[in-house]
């Protein structure tokens, strides 16, 4: 899957890697039976509920998204040892410098951050120039921990960012 990716979004979402729907449709997050979308309409970080097809629409709305496992597809437990690329993603979030960073699951967090995360929600720590947020996986391989809670959370302050900052005077 391309990235989704530039200069002065708000917000970008890091998986894992893309799952073989979404990698045989070119669309992330197009398997029926995940959350990714309608969790984005139902928090307010889209205005409605987008088709996976529709992703190249996210940056009007300041957001964009990646994977840590650019040359690979497939559940997390089918990827080769040594397929997440955290330098690339480091570089990248580099480069575009968002505001925040959001893991759609604790996998991809712990991959990217190099430790174990305690809980959802925004964290105490950066990823480069972001800040980092961790949101319950939206798979359907993982309903049995879904959240819509952290996802409100994170709605809530991707909107505050998103508003006009006053000027300094």
């Amino acid at each position: 899957m391309p990235d989704v990716l530039a200069p002065g979004l708000v917000l970008v979402f890091c998986g894992t890697a893309a799952g073989k729907r979404s990698a045989a449709e070119g669309a992330y997050y197009a398997h029926p039976g995940n959350l990714f979308w309608r969790a984005l309409a139902e928090a307010g970080i889209t205005p409605r509920r987008f088709a996976p097809q529709e992703f190249p629409l996210l940056p009007q709305l300041g957001i964009g998204l990646t994977d840590l496992a650019k040359r690979h597809s497939g559940n997390d437990d089918q990827l080769p040892p040594g397929a997440f690329d955290v330098p690339a993603l480091a570089a990248k979030i580099e480069r575009h410098a968002p505001r925040l960073l959001a893991f759609t699951s604790k996998n991809a967090a712990r991959a990217a951050l190099g430790h174990a995360i305690a809980r959802y929600g925004p964290q105490d720590e950066a990823f480069g120039p972001a800040r980092v947020f961790v949101l319950p996986s939206p798979s359907g391989q993982a309903r049995g921990r879904w959240d819509l809670g952290p996802w409100l959370t994170l709605g809530a302050l991707y909107r505050g960012l998103r508003q006009p900052q006053p000027r300094k005077r």
